[in-house]
Protein backbone atom coordinates (compact mmCIF):
# COMPACT_ATOMS: atom_id res chain seq x y z
CA UNK A 1 0.00 0.00 0.00
CA UNK A 2 1.39 3.24 -0.81
CA UNK A 3 0.14 6.51 0.23
CA UNK A 4 -0.14 8.55 -2.73
CA UNK A 5 -0.69 12.44 -3.59
CA UNK A 6 -2.01 12.82 -6.78
CA UNK A 7 -2.25 16.52 -8.18
CA UNK A 8 -4.54 16.16 -11.69
CA UNK A 9 -7.29 19.37 -13.10
CA UNK A 10 -9.01 17.13 -15.23
CA UNK A 11 -11.57 15.61 -13.31
CA UNK A 12 -12.63 12.28 -15.97
CA UNK A 13 -8.85 11.25 -15.89
CA UNK A 14 -8.14 11.61 -12.05
CA UNK A 15 -11.13 9.85 -11.60
CA UNK A 16 -10.61 7.16 -13.36
CA UNK A 17 -6.83 6.91 -12.31
CA UNK A 18 -8.27 7.53 -8.38
CA UNK A 19 -10.10 4.73 -8.89
CA UNK A 20 -8.05 2.42 -9.87
CA UNK A 21 -5.26 3.41 -7.35
CA UNK A 22 -7.26 3.23 -4.72
CA UNK A 23 -8.72 -0.79 -5.82
CA UNK A 24 -5.11 -1.56 -6.07
CA UNK A 25 -4.98 -0.65 -2.27
CA UNK A 26 -3.30 2.65 -2.21
CA UNK A 27 -4.40 5.74 -0.06
CA UNK A 28 -4.94 8.59 -2.51
CA UNK A 29 -5.74 12.63 -2.00
CA UNK A 30 -6.57 13.89 -4.64
CA UNK A 31 -6.75 17.84 -5.22
CA UNK A 32 -7.14 20.10 -8.59
CA UNK A 33 -5.22 22.51 -7.66
CA UNK A 34 -1.06 23.69 -7.53
CA UNK A 35 -1.59 25.66 -4.43
CA UNK A 36 -3.70 22.82 -2.43
CA UNK A 37 -1.20 20.13 -3.51
CA UNK A 38 1.65 22.30 -2.29
CA UNK A 39 -0.07 22.92 1.14
CA UNK A 40 -0.50 19.41 1.41
CA UNK A 41 2.59 17.83 0.04
CA UNK A 42 4.80 20.17 3.10
CA UNK A 43 1.96 19.16 5.42
CA UNK A 44 1.55 15.44 5.05
CA UNK A 45 3.85 12.53 4.68
CA UNK A 46 3.32 10.50 1.03
CA UNK A 47 4.88 7.50 -0.29
CA UNK A 48 5.24 8.99 -3.75
CA UNK A 49 3.68 12.16 -5.19
CA UNK A 50 1.82 11.91 -9.07
CA UNK A 51 1.55 15.51 -10.34
CA UNK A 52 -0.09 16.89 -14.17
CA UNK A 53 2.56 19.00 -15.70
CA UNK A 54 -0.08 21.48 -17.13
CA UNK A 55 -1.97 22.75 -14.23
CA UNK A 56 -4.02 25.74 -13.96
CA UNK A 57 -2.36 29.27 -11.89
CA UNK A 58 0.59 26.96 -10.82
CA UNK A 59 2.11 24.17 -13.52
CA UNK A 60 3.64 21.13 -12.26
CA UNK A 61 6.88 21.74 -12.63
CA UNK A 62 6.53 25.28 -10.59
CA UNK A 63 4.80 23.02 -8.02
CA UNK A 64 8.24 20.35 -8.14
CA UNK A 65 10.58 23.13 -7.78
CA UNK A 66 8.54 24.93 -4.47
CA UNK A 67 8.21 21.14 -3.01
CA UNK A 68 12.21 20.72 -3.10
CA UNK A 69 13.00 24.34 -2.22
CA UNK A 70 11.21 23.81 1.06
CA UNK A 71 12.58 20.53 1.97
CA UNK A 72 9.65 17.77 0.65
CA UNK A 73 11.83 14.72 -0.82
CA UNK A 74 8.83 13.13 -1.52
CA UNK A 75 9.29 11.28 -4.87
CA UNK A 76 7.79 12.74 -7.63
CA UNK A 77 5.98 10.92 -11.29
CA UNK A 78 4.96 13.65 -13.75
CA UNK A 79 2.53 12.62 -15.96
CA UNK A 80 2.00 14.46 -19.17
CA UNK A 81 1.10 14.93 -22.81
CA UNK A 82 4.53 16.22 -23.02
CA UNK A 83 6.48 13.82 -25.34
CA UNK A 84 9.17 15.47 -26.01
CA UNK A 85 12.72 15.06 -24.58
CA UNK A 86 13.20 18.76 -24.08
CA UNK A 87 10.60 18.17 -21.40
CA UNK A 88 10.67 15.12 -19.62
CA UNK A 89 14.89 16.20 -19.23
CA UNK A 90 13.12 19.69 -17.98
CA UNK A 91 10.62 17.81 -15.79
CA UNK A 92 13.65 15.62 -14.12
CA UNK A 93 15.89 18.64 -13.95
CA UNK A 94 13.55 20.73 -12.32
CA UNK A 95 12.95 18.12 -9.17
CA UNK A 96 11.41 15.40 -10.70
CA UNK A 97 12.00 11.94 -10.65
CA UNK A 98 10.17 9.66 -13.45
CA UNK A 99 8.08 10.57 -16.20
CA UNK A 100 5.33 9.30 -17.96
CA UNK A 101 3.30 10.37 -20.75
CA UNK A 102 -0.23 10.29 -21.69
CA UNK A 103 -1.55 8.04 -23.02
CA UNK A 104 -0.22 4.97 -20.57
CA UNK A 105 -0.63 1.98 -19.22
CA UNK A 106 -1.92 1.39 -15.86
CA UNK A 107 0.35 -1.87 -15.03
CA UNK A 108 3.04 0.77 -15.73
CA UNK A 109 2.24 3.17 -13.82
CA UNK A 110 1.91 1.41 -10.91
CA UNK A 111 5.73 -0.34 -11.67
CA UNK A 112 7.11 3.16 -11.91
CA UNK A 113 5.46 4.04 -8.18
CA UNK A 114 6.97 0.65 -6.67
CA UNK A 115 9.89 1.70 -8.19
CA UNK A 116 10.11 4.96 -6.86
CA UNK A 117 9.40 3.93 -3.14
CA UNK A 118 11.31 0.65 -3.01
CA UNK A 119 13.18 0.04 -0.11
CA UNK A 120 15.93 -2.80 0.42
CA UNK A 121 13.81 -4.86 3.07
CA UNK A 122 15.62 -6.16 6.37
CA UNK A 123 16.74 -9.46 6.46
CA UNK A 124 16.53 -9.50 2.62
CA UNK A 125 20.49 -10.23 2.03
CA UNK A 126 20.83 -6.96 0.45
CA UNK A 127 23.38 -4.14 3.01
CA UNK A 128 20.58 -1.86 4.27
CA UNK A 129 23.69 0.69 5.67
CA UNK A 130 25.98 1.49 2.98
CA UNK A 131 29.47 3.30 3.49
CA UNK A 132 32.34 4.95 1.63
CA UNK A 133 34.70 6.38 3.95
CA UNK A 134 33.03 8.49 6.70
CA UNK A 135 30.49 9.08 4.83
CA UNK A 136 27.42 6.63 5.38
CA UNK A 137 23.59 6.21 4.15
CA UNK A 138 20.88 4.31 5.78
CA UNK A 139 18.91 2.85 3.44
CA UNK A 140 15.91 2.01 5.64
CA UNK A 141 15.65 5.83 7.26
CA UNK A 142 16.49 7.18 4.28
CA UNK A 143 19.70 9.18 6.10
CA UNK A 144 22.96 10.33 4.86
CA UNK A 145 25.32 11.74 7.19
CA UNK A 146 29.19 12.52 6.54
CA UNK A 147 31.64 12.75 10.01
CA UNK A 148 28.42 12.17 11.82
CA UNK A 149 26.85 15.44 9.90
CA UNK A 150 23.42 15.44 8.28
CA UNK A 151 23.12 15.66 4.43
CA UNK A 152 20.05 16.90 2.92
CA UNK A 153 19.36 15.28 -0.32
CA UNK A 154 16.64 15.37 -2.40
CA UNK A 155 15.37 11.52 -3.90
CA UNK A 156 17.08 12.01 -7.13
CA UNK A 157 20.05 12.76 -5.13
CA UNK A 158 19.56 10.12 -2.89
CA UNK A 159 19.14 7.55 -5.64
CA UNK A 160 22.26 9.00 -7.53
CA UNK A 161 24.34 9.13 -4.50
CA UNK A 162 23.36 5.33 -3.65
CA UNK A 163 23.99 4.01 -7.00
CA UNK A 164 27.63 5.66 -6.68
CA UNK A 165 28.12 4.21 -2.84
CA UNK A 166 26.96 0.85 -4.51
CA UNK A 167 30.07 1.00 -6.89
CA UNK A 168 32.39 2.85 -4.24
CA UNK A 169 35.92 2.30 -5.88
CA UNK A 170 34.44 1.82 -8.92
CA UNK A 171 34.43 4.27 -12.64
CA UNK A 172 31.34 4.60 -13.83
CA UNK A 173 30.04 6.36 -16.93
CA UNK A 174 27.97 8.72 -17.48
CA UNK A 175 25.97 6.32 -19.65
CA UNK A 176 25.58 4.02 -16.58
CA UNK A 177 24.01 6.68 -14.40
CA UNK A 178 21.59 7.57 -17.16
CA UNK A 179 20.83 4.05 -17.91
CA UNK A 180 20.54 2.81 -13.73
CA UNK A 181 19.84 6.43 -11.91
CA UNK A 182 17.65 8.02 -14.47
CA UNK A 183 16.40 4.83 -16.85
CA UNK A 184 17.21 6.80 -19.99
CA UNK A 185 16.91 3.33 -22.95
CA UNK A 186 19.23 5.27 -24.74
CA UNK A 187 22.26 8.30 -23.96
CA UNK A 188 20.56 11.60 -24.65
CA UNK A 189 21.86 14.91 -25.23
CA UNK A 190 21.42 16.10 -21.97
CA UNK A 191 23.18 17.79 -18.91
CA UNK A 192 21.24 15.91 -16.15
CA UNK A 193 24.20 13.85 -14.98
CA UNK A 194 26.35 17.01 -14.89
CA UNK A 195 23.89 18.58 -12.95
CA UNK A 196 22.78 16.19 -10.31
CA UNK A 197 27.02 15.67 -9.93
CA UNK A 198 27.43 18.83 -9.12
CA UNK A 199 24.95 19.29 -6.63
CA UNK A 200 25.74 16.25 -4.91
CA UNK A 201 29.56 17.33 -5.29
CA UNK A 202 28.41 20.31 -2.97
CA UNK A 203 26.61 18.73 -0.72
CA UNK A 204 28.89 15.68 -0.04
CA UNK A 205 32.51 17.34 -0.26
CA UNK A 206 32.09 21.09 0.10
CA UNK A 207 32.07 21.55 3.98
CA UNK A 208 34.33 18.50 4.59
CA UNK A 209 37.73 18.18 4.28
CA UNK A 210 38.30 15.54 1.70
CA UNK A 211 37.11 15.31 -1.47
CA UNK A 212 35.24 11.90 -2.07
CA UNK A 213 33.25 12.89 -5.63
CA UNK A 214 35.31 12.84 -8.24
CA UNK A 215 35.35 13.36 -12.12
CA UNK A 216 37.69 11.06 -13.82
CA UNK A 217 38.46 12.55 -17.28
CA UNK A 218 37.55 10.66 -20.27
CA UNK A 219 35.98 7.93 -18.12
CA UNK A 220 33.18 8.92 -15.59
CA UNK A 221 32.60 9.35 -11.54
CA UNK A 222 33.64 7.45 -8.99
CA UNK A 223 33.11 7.53 -5.39
CA UNK A 224 36.65 7.17 -3.47
CA UNK A 225 36.87 4.85 -0.52
CA UNK A 226 39.42 5.01 1.60
CA UNK A 227 41.79 2.37 -0.11
CA UNK A 228 40.98 3.88 -3.82
CA UNK A 229 43.99 6.15 -5.00
CA UNK A 230 43.17 9.69 -7.04
CA UNK A 231 42.93 9.44 -10.61
CA UNK A 232 45.40 11.39 -12.54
Amino acid sequence: MMKILYIEDDAVTAALLKAKLVEDGNVVDHVTEGREGLALAARESYDVAIIDRMLPEIDGLAIVKAMRGAGVRTPVLFLTARSGLDDRVEGLEGGGDDYLVKPFDFPELIARLHALTRRPPLGSGHDTVLRAGDLEMDLIKRVVTRSGQRIELQAQEFKLLEYLMRNAGRIVTRAMLLENVWEFPSDPKTTVVETHISRLRRKVDRDFGEELLETVRGAGYRLRTPSTPRSG
